[in-house]
């Protein structure tokens, strides 16, 4: 049997063929970062999205930490970020000398609990980071409102959301900034790369200095800054990915809804749910397994030759580098209860029927046994 992956980039012949191009100019970078390709690929994303400024950067990380930069953090400043997702969510708050504050997750979606976030607000904190998990977008509305209430920032980490709607409106696009990874695994790719997303022309032009070294011209650098530079090829294959991102989102879906229709059988499981604000872009087709042998059928689907995996394992408040840190965390019982009983089967749109049929026939064989 082949083997399935939990996920895999699909990179086709136009790709290539933009890709190519770039190699046969010459042209593989600007110093200021707005390479000819680099400009069109924040355009389009621009045009995508929904919002006046898009910075393209060489990854969801980079993307993050320039955002924080561009907020002019202290070190007693506070952000409130969930527990529950992949660590540069708040490893990149302690590299702005910040503090992560982590807060519990709502049930159903994994995402941040807004009543949680509010009891978490303090005269530090200084914004909120709500994650996308899995394409799934965090209930905005209330977050927003305690925003506004308390004057912070929010910052949408939508690194796992590409195309996910937040009561019709793209995320990534509802709040002060928003930013994206384009790694390999994701819903579209650019190799390594990341994007910016704002409406606010203050922090885009911060932004703007910050990933070329802090300079305002050339050689005349006035802040700290890093080479946070997307190159001209990935910004080629991105903008061919992100024509191609709406067929992606819409074979997820069918595969996402195959096994939600036929694994809803299965007592032991919490198939995904979908609010009704959401328009769900599935990264990741995650289940919550009452069982405690969830790693070894975990293994069992490994064995099979199916690309499952735990998604996350240990929440980062459990991590040996923030308990080690200042980071400060509410009760998690929710994140800790995720952590023990979340898994994830494949759901890319290179799976065909077959493989559909496969990873059910035997999610139901290792059940029986």
């Amino acid at each position: 049997m082949k083997q399935i992956p939990i996920n895999i980039p699909i990179i086709g012949e136009q790709e290539k063929k933009e890709a190519l191009k770039v190699l046969e100019t010459g042209y593989l970078t600007n110093k200021a970062g707005l390479g000819p390709m680099v400009g069109k690929f924040e355009k389009k994303f621009s045009e995508y999205i929904g919002c006046k400024y898009c910075i393209a950067v060489n990854s969801g990380t980079s993307a993050l930490h320039a955002i924080l930069l561009a907020l002019d953090l202290k070190p007693e400043d506070e952000v409130i970020v969930p527990s529950f997702t992949f660590v540069a969510t708040a490893s990149m708050i302690l590299h702005v000398n910040a503090t992560p504050v982590f807060v519990d997750i709502e049930p159903d979606i994994f995402t941040l609990d807004p009543k949680k976030v509010e009891e978490a607000v303090n005269k530090n904190t200084k914004a909120i980071i709500p994650v996308h998990l899995f394409g799934h977008p965090a209930d905005m509305d209330p977050i927003l409102e305690i925003a506004e209430k308390n004057d912070l920032y929010v910052i949408e980490d939508t690194c796992q959301a590409h195309g996910a709607e937040y009561k019709r409106k793209k995320v990534g696009n509802i709040s002060d900034a928003g930013f994206f990874s384009f790694y390999p695994s994701k819903n579209m790719t650019t190799g390594e790369g990341g994007m910016i997303t704002t409406d606010n022309e203050e922090i885009a032009n911060k932004i703007r200095m910050i990933i070329n070294h802090g300079e305002k011209e050339t050689y005349n650098t006035i802040r700290l800054g890093h080479n946070f530079r997307m190159p001209e090829i990935n910004a080629a294959i991105g903008k061919v990915q992100l024509k191609r991102l709406p067929k992606f989102i819409e074979k997820r879906t069918k595969n996402a809804d195959f096994f939600t229709s036929n694994l809803e059988e299965i007592v032991e499981f919490q198939t995904p749910k979908v609010r009704e604000f959401a328009k769900h872009c599935w990264y990741m087709y995650s289940i919550l397994y009452e069982n405690e042998n969830r790693d070894e059928f975990v293994k069992e689907l490994n064995a099979a030759s199916i690309g499952a995996g735990v998604y996350y394992k240990k929440p980062l408040h459990l991590m040996p580098l923030f308990q080690n840190s200042r980071a400060k965390k509410f009760d998690l019982k929710t994140t800790q209860m995720t952590a023990q009983k979340i898994f994830s089967i494949p759901v890319h749109p290179k799976l065909t029927d077959e493989d559909l049929q496969y990873i059910y026939n035997e999610i139901k064989e290792i059940k029986k046994d």
